[in-house]
């Protein structure tokens, strides 16, 4: 049973089409990156899959339930980009609010939120006011609130903005032990770099469409190029690979063989092999995950940049988790 389904989702907004016709699957347990520019739709898709908004189109499922029953709400989490949250609060009334939205027992808050705050590294500061809090804190903070009720799936939105590279180590260490733990995690993020070392597969969504899914190493496989590195001492035959028809150039200490549609590394590996060269590196050379996302983009979006989520929309979203409209 997948965590997420969705069939042919479209959502429209006035004259904007925000999603046309995205399907996704996202497996128990997996952690699921979606990317793309402003406007794409991630918001809006986000939105459907927590059950904030309707009028929709098509097929939603969380945990093979409807999207937006308050059976489910309550399996899932959600940290917001954009979490203005009131800074008279401390860490640990703030943790209180939203555990009595969701409908804990006060013994339940009591005992889970010092183990939250202690778990994202923000207990010594739990009776301090928000407001003296920085970003990087405020954050965890509120991957803390998203957490609290120990649920199924979660919706994290720039997990680690604002957060130094430290704090982000920690965050990404975490979100992998959820993972182990069999938490489905949707991620949805600009910082590519650490999409790329923590998702197992990731969608790019561009007006709307999912143009490219897949896992992020069958994406940043950049097919038709190799690394080629010999033993030290040993010298690169690159004329004579040149003229078994492959493209050669040096990268560092080792060498870029480019392939020719139909060709493969084997007849350079056997002219090394021939001539007596002891081979110590050969890689398939990959782009970064930036580069893939970079290239799917050569031109821009030409929808305005998304709405941003609200206070008023955690605590309506928290309040039907709760079971309370």
């Amino acid at each position: 049973m997948p965590a997420i389904e969705t069939t042919e989702l479209r959502k429209r907004y006035r004259k904007i089409q925000a999603l046309d016709g995205v399907s996704l699957t996202v497996q128990q347990g997996e952690i699921f990156g979606l990317l793309g520019q402003n406007g794409a739709g991630k918001t809006t898709l986000i939105k459907v899959l927590l059950g904030v908004i309707g009028g929709w189109e098509g097929s939603v499922k969380l945990l093979d339930e409807p999207a937006g029953s308050s059976h489910i709400r309550t399996r899932i989490g959600y940290l917001p980009e954009d979490h203005n949250f009131p800074d008279y609060h401390t860490g640990y009334s703030l943790l209180d609010f939203y555990g009595q939205l969701l409908g804990m027992p006060g013994a339940k808050r009591a005992k889970r939120i010092p183990e939250m705050l202690e778990l994202v590294g923000v207990a010594d500061r739990m009776h301090y006011k928000i407001r003296s809090y920085s970003k990087g804190m405020k954050q965890r903070v509120e991957i803390a609130q998203a957490l609290m009720h120990e649920p199924e799936i979660v919706f994290l939105d720039e997990p680690t903005d604002g957060v130094d590279p430290v704090g982000r180590r920690e965050i990404r260490e975490l979100l992998l032990r959820l993972k182990q733990q069999g938490t489905t995690i949707f991620v949805n993020s600009h910082l590519l770099g650490e999409v790329e070392l923590i998702c197992d597969r990731v969608a790019i969504l561009r007006k709307g469409k999912v143009i490219r899914e897949g896992t992020v190493a069958s994406l940043t496989q950049q097919k038709g190029f190799f690394l080629v590195g010999l033993a030290p001492e040993e010298s690169f035959p690159a004329v004579e690979v040149q003229n078994l028809g492959y493209a050669v150039q040096p990268a560092g200490e080792l060498w870029e063989v480019q392939l020719i549609e139909g060709q493969t590394i084997d007849p350079v590996i056997a002219l090394l092999t021939t001539k007596g060269l002891h081979l110590r590196h050969l890689l398939e050379k990959r782009q970064t995950l930036e580069d893939l996302f970079l290239q799917t983009h050569q031109k821009e979006s030409g929808h305005p940049a998304g709405s941003r989520d609200s206070y008023d929309e955690i605590i309506d979203l928290k309040r039907a988790q709760g079971g309370r409209r």
